[in-house]
């Protein structure tokens, strides 16, 4: 069990406020490309209660029920586990949810997104919880899904990933890159996301550094924030005992400098509220400069900096990134074990491309046949028979 906030301390579950018995939420759902809705669907989810359990799919049911996952159960099953608000997390949950599993686990009652989730058999999971009085709704974020970020991936051609084959619509972007109003992607125009400041106040943990914290300073694009980010950060944390991490987040077109290609998939607002969700990093360094600079390392009194065993690619100026704390003899280079990159992600999709395009023609066909069915009856209640679900 990982209990809540920064670190990766464990203990056993608090009583509630008052002394009460603490209120047990149960989430439950594939978590597949886990990106920041998921995080603030379970931000929201924590706030309903005191103990948060959340329940992931294994790969064979998401196969059966939607369409093939882009990350396995185990890989899911941690990127889970490294967001900040889950107390426990629950591997092989059934797809269904029912009142066996929220008794099986003392929740109180289950909490999803106001959005719809359907069987195979476009049945609602949830119609038993609901039934019962133990369901509740948060808000689902605007802007951001899996089948989203599927889909920016999937408008990536080979002549996008081809610095000699640009189309025309990528020469078109080029000039533009990261000033598309909307907080859109230069390159997909998919993203509708919107940064607010309230959105960052509460995905923050307004810590500051405290006396006898190792400050630690990490630096990237972290662009489609995924488990190979989480396993070089968890070990980052390990670093020190009491430790600060702190993550510099490049701007758009600082990545896109260093990558190329059609990257960042997900613009620098997106990035900041995945990496602010996950357990092991305390601050953001929002537009971080790509050279760390020596007026950054004193600013944050930065005792450490570390780096993956990704390639460091000279600054603009031919100069080594880190050549300042290398300098200050506070340079380590981080083996986090995973070398999984955004790069390989993309070829997932990519290698996988027809299966995913079936898997999100499948669940929008779905979705609408449910909200068509649930309209009838609406405007008809007397006919329940034309309404399987």
């Amino acid at each position: 069990m990982i209990r809540n906030g920064h670190g990766a301390t464990r203990g056993a579950e608090p009583p509630g406020p008052g002394g009460r018995r603490a209120v047990r939420v149960w989430c439950d759902g594939c978590y597949d490309m886990v990106h920041y809705g998921h995080s603030n669907q379970l931000r929201q989810a924590r706030a309903m209660g005191d103990y948060l359990i959340v329940g992931v799919h294994t790969d064979e049911e998401i196969s059966k029920h939607k369409g093939p996952p882009v990350f396995t159960q185990e890989e899911r099953y941690k990127m889970v586990r490294a967001i900040k608000w889950v107390d426990e997390v629950v591997p092989a949950a059934p797809y269904v949810t029912t009142l066996e599993t929220l008794d099986k686990y003392s929740c109180d009652f289950c909490v999803h997104g106001d959005d719809i989730t359907l069987t195979v058999d476009g049945r609602d999971t949830y119609e038993e919880v609901k039934q019962a009085g133990r369901y509740r709704e948060c808000r689902r974020t605007q802007g951001v899904s899996t089948t989203d970020l599927v889909g920016r991936m999937l408008l990536v051609t080979k002549a996008h990933h081809s610095c000699e084959e640009m189309s025309s619509e990528y020469r078109e972007y080029a000039d533009s890159f990261g000033k598309c109003p909307g907080g859109r992607n230069p390159w997909t125009g998919v993203s509708q996301f919107l940064q607010t400041s309230q959105k960052i106040i509460q995905f923050a943990s307004g810590k500051e550094p405290q006396p006898g914290e190792t400050v630690i300073y990490v630096a990237g694009a972290f662009d489609l924030f995924h488990i190979g980010h989480v396993d070089f950060l968890e070990k980052v944390h390990g670093l020190a005992e009491r430790p600060y991490v702190i993550a510099g987040l490049h701007f758009d077109q600082e990545v896109n400098h260093y990558k190329g290609k059609n990257y960042p998939i997900m613009n620098l607002h997106e990035r900041t509220l995945s990496v602010l969700a996950c357990r092991y990093v305390s601050e953001v360094v929002i537009g971080a400069p790509y050279s760390v600079t020596a007026e950054l390392l004193d600013h944050f009194k930065v005792d450490l900096v570390c780096h993956g065993k990704t390639e460091i690619v000279p600054d603009k100026d031919g100069s080594d990134p880190y050549q300042e704390p290398k300098r200050r003899g506070i340079f380590c280079q981080i083996d986090s074990g995973n070398d999984l990159t955004t790069d390989l992600i993309v070829q997932r999709i990519i290698k996988n491309r027809l299966e995913y395009e079936a898997r999100n023609q499948k669940k929008e066909a779905k979705e609408l046949a449910f909200l068509e069915a649930r309209r009838r009856q609406e405007v008809h209640p007397e006919r329940e028979s034309d309404c399987d679900f």
